[in-house]
């Protein structure tokens, strides 16, 4: 492991370099070394001598789709990235100092949702196995759960509250920004657009007259993929410039990935609709719906109670329309008896980072000592 220190006027971030055993050997042969930031607060170094001196609670940062840790401690201009954020909200007094970790788990398919697939790689295990345990070892932490968060936006929000639900052992509090829910609206409708998208790498380009369908759906009624999908993101990879429909079919594979690995299938992963005929395809659908965070509260209440807390917000005007798997899972979550804040605000899914003013302080003192 190597370590590469850059001083900060507010904290100071520490890179660690880590080779993980974890994600050595993925399917998409994406890097198994991968650099790990960590904002430490200021004072962190004060009266500190052989590893003695005050402790602190922890927070990891889970990024949205497209995106990675190394990517929020960026200049940003007309804001603040996350390190300067948090900084400005310790000396405000908003909340207290806390440590703060940036995974990579960016991949060759944009990015996951932080859970484990055959098709991406083990990047739960990543998380709860290699990196909790290393920042751990490496810094002061309060290394306990109940000293322990995550928060994140987006395919991050996702993350944040399946780790709570599925990973509460690791985890004491989370925060959920924008979080994928209710894939019959977020996910299902985009759906028709990744078709069209694809259908432009289909085996036999389309002319017009008559057609067999029969025999053009053959290979894909069952949600494999036909050449088409791997011609797609051939493609993909060699390109410069990513439209915004190819990011888009791009996110959609990634998630057929997540939620429907399978090892013999073709690209290690099932779709969920015809790729020919746009026809669902029920079985492969309900794999996704079991991974829907809205249908996981009650088999995971026990570990959702356990929370010390959970924060839930989305924006009214979210073009995923995530605000109405935000308001379910908050319903759900009452239905059970399980402790929360929800919260709505009038913006819609494109730079909202200023919730986590909000969101931070909330998980400090969820985790305080």
């Amino acid at each position: 492991m190597s370590r590469k220190s850059t001083s900060r006027p507010s904290g100071r971030i520490v890179v660690l370099e880590h080779d993980s055993k974890v994600l050595a050997g993925n399917a998409l042969g994406d890097p198994h070394v991968r650099r790990l930031p960590v904002w430490l607060p200021p004072g962190y170094d004060e009266g500190a001598t052989r590893g003695r001196g005050r402790r602190y609670p922890v927070l990891f940062d889970l990024v949205g789709f497209t995106g990675s840790g190394l990517a929020h401690l960026n200049w940003r201009p007309f804001d603040e990235n996350v390190p300067e954020r948090i900084a400005r909200l310790v000396a405000e007094r908003r909340m207290g100092p806390v440590i703060v970790a940036f995974p990579d788990c960016f991949t060759s398919l944009g990015g996951n949702q932080y859970v484990n697939s055959s098709a991406i790689g083990r990047y739960a295990d990543y998380l709860t196995r290699e990196l909790v345990p290393l920042v751990d070892r490496e810094f002061r932490t309060l290394a306990s759960r109940d000293h322990r968060g995550l928060f994140g936006k987006s395919s991050g929000g996702y993350g944040a509250i399946i780790h709570a639900m599925r990973y509460a052992e690791h985890w004491g509090a989370a925060a959920d920004h924008s979080g994928d829910a209710l894939f019959d609206f977020c996910y299902f409708t985009d759906w028709p657009r990744t078709l069209n998208e694809l259908d432009r790498y289909r085996r036999r380009p389309r002319t017009p007259g008559r057609v067999d369908v029969i025999r053009d759906s053959h290979e894909t009624a069952s949600g494999l993929d036909d050449g088409r999908v791997r011609r797609f993101l051939a493609h993909l990879w060699q390109k410069d410039k990513l439209t915004d429909s190819e990011v888009h079919a791009l996110m959609n594979l990634a998630m057929a990935a997540t939620y429907d690995p399978d090892p013999r299938a073709p690209l290690g992963f099932r779709l969920p609709f015809d790729l020919e005929t746009g026809e669902l395809i029920p079985a492969r659908w309900r794999r996704w719906q079991r991974n829907d965070p809205v249908n996981l509260v009650a088999s995971c209440k026990r570990n959702l109670a356990s929370m010390r807390g959970i924060y839930i917000d989305c924006g009214w005007r979210d073009q995923y329309h995530l605000h109405y798997g935000a308001r379910l899972l908050s319903k759900r979550l009452t239905e059970h008896g399980i402790a929360h804040v929800y919260e709505e605000f009038d913006d819609n899914h494109t730079s909202i980072d200023y919730r986590m003013d909000v969101s931070l302080p909330y998980l400090y003192r969820a985790l305080r000592p």
